[in-house]
């Protein structure tokens, strides 16, 4: 289990909205985590670095409807 503490660099995403509805990404060792700019105190959603590499690869192919 990865700890809030461990993870660092958090950011907005470079697509994020200007009225505030926008997900940061942060990093620990082998995981990536998202979380939600407006809320952070529920916590983030963490995956590995694969699974996140994988889905965004998904995205970018346009394997989902988004």
């Amino acid at each position: 289990m990865i700890s809030m503490d461990n993870i660092t660099g958090w950011h907005k995403s470079s697509f994020s909205e200007p009225s505030g509805n926008c997900v940061e990404v942060g990093y620990a060792p082998g995981h990536v985590a998202v979380r939600d700019t407006k809320d952070r105190s529920k916590g983030a959603h963490v995956f590995t670095a694969d699974a996140w590499t994988s889905f965004l690869s998904n995205v970018r192919d346009g394997k989902f409807e988004l």
